[in-house]
């Protein structure tokens, strides 16, 4: 992330930390739902920190060494803990290697950093910056070796942990970090930055998204084009065609698709209870009309489901077969007589 690229929501939060540059705790926690550029605002902050000859308002210059460095991936004050990072059990057998993406930092990762710290500043009396994302990807092992850095943090160092869930952190960590709420753009303010960006339907696109306008420009350029027809198709009730409604959701991919799907009922289960919509606000009326028809026993219980079939949607099952159960069941939440146990699986 450049400088120019910080996000507007961000300028007030990053003029305060620039105007305390000089007495920053040695710990921050930048906390907030996903889709607000956290990351992107740690890496921007990671970069002033480390830069030789930083701008009047705080900004990496972009031009000395240590920028060169950073922006190359090789600076030797910094280090970035990530779950991509971790690497493969040497000792697995071969046979077992797989590619399936890592979730946790492991506590070799942050062993590796008593290395780091031993080591003076490449710059002599310049500062250290580790960048953890996302914090709650620490397991146990690994986050009781980062409390025990935490609680003497070497000279000259800064951790920078980023979370999305930070309820999922050791409190005896998070209590050792300064807190920082990261900022959220109002609805339109978010409009207009996605209007900025190229993004037809803003407001649509920023609902499906839950408010997050990363989130939203994200979904587009991943290319989620059935989504309207998807939409037009659940708002049938009853009468989806649960077969060509998953033939068309199984390009998606399972996870995509199982999101879809959840934040559609999501919406409905809040129509149907305080005739709120958060996700899907031009769908309102439909919603509204199906709510009137819901079994919500059934639909409680339908939701239930989703949420196993999110947790095993990376599984190597046929896709294709289990939405055309799961739109099966979809068409029987509005049913007299549902048959929601005798769907095929």
């Amino acid at each position: 992330m450049t400088p120019e690229s910080l996000y507007p929501w961000q300028s007030a939060l990053w003029q305060q930390l620039a105007a305390s540059r000089n007495k920053l705790p040695h710990a921050l926690l930048l906390k907030g739902q996903a889709g607000l550029g956290k990351m992107d605002f740690a890496l921007a902050l990671s970069q002033a920190l480390l830069c030789e000859t930083p701008k009047p308002d705080g900004h990496a210059c972009g031009h000395c060494a240590s920028c060169g460095w950073f922006l190359q991936g090789n600076h030797p004050d910094y280090r970035l803990l990530t779950p991509e990072q971790a690497a493969d059990d040497e000792d697995a057998p071969a046979a077992k290697t797989t590619k399936t993406k890592k979730t946790q930092i492991l506590i070799n990762q942050v062993r590796e950093l008593g290395s780091f710290f031993s080591l003076s500043s490449h710059r002599g009396s310049g500062l250290r910056v580790v960048l953890i994302h996302p914090a709650e990807a620490l397991n146990d092992a690994s986050a009781n070796s980062l409390l025990k850095m935490l609680e003497e943090p070497p000279a000259d160092v800064i951790f920078l942990l980023v979370s999305h869930q930070p309820q999922r952190l050791m409190a005896t960590i998070t209590s050792r970090c300064h807190k920082i709420d990261m900022p959220s753009p109002s609805h339109e303010e978010a409009v207009t930055w996605l209007t900025a960006q190229g993004i037809k339907e803003p407001t649509a696109v920023l609902d499906y998204a839950g408010g997050s306008p990363l989130a939203a420009k994200n979904s587009v350029e991943e290319g989620i084009r059935q989504l309207p027809e998807i939409l037009q198709m659940l708002a049938k009730g009853e009468k989806t065609d649960a077969f060509a409604l998953a033939t068309t959701c199984v390009s998606l991919g399972m996870e995509t698709a199982v999101v879809a799907i959840q934040k559609w009922t999501y919406d409905l289960l809040s129509c149907k209870l305080t005739d709120q919509v958060r996700y899907h606000g031009s769908h309102r009326t439909a919603l509204q009309a199906l709510a009137k028809s819901v079994n919500l026993g059934l639909l409680l219980d339908f939701n239930k489901k989703m949420d196993e079939a999110r947790k095993a949607a990376n599984h190597p099952l046929n896709s294709e077969l289990q939405l055309e159960s799961i739109f099966l069941l979809y068409t029987q939440l509005f049913s007299t007589q549902p048959l929601l146990n005798k769907a095929r699986h």
